[in-house]
């Protein structure tokens, strides 16, 4: 990145006979201070937080078939509750 900036550079002329009168033309130089202001460039780097993209989640609900194959084995189950004798027999599907 070029900058630029201003530099005071005194120049000085001798003056010959021959321009003597444009030498001493123009305004009058007095004893009281001149001022001059410079300037420059600067380059200003600076970063901000801006919003680029929305991003948003969501949950789709797949269903699909699936072949599954086990041998059920039958249970029985004996509980025994005083006099009475109770029995549950499950039965493969």
């Amino acid at each position: 990145m070029p900058v630029q900036r201003e530099e005071v550079r005194l120049e000085r002329e001798p003056v010959s006979d021959a321009d003597v009168g444009a030498a001493t033309s123009g305004p009058e130089l007095t004893e009281s201070e001149h001022e001059v202001v410079l300037h420059e460039e600067r380059p200003v780097v600076d970063k901000e937080v801006v919003p680029r993209e929305r991003v948003r989640l969501d949950t789709d609900t797949v269903t699909e078939e699936r072949q599954v194959g086990e041998e059920v084995r039958k249970e029985q189950i004996e509980v025994d509750e005083g006099d009475t004798d109770v029995r549950d027999d499950r039965r493969p599907l």
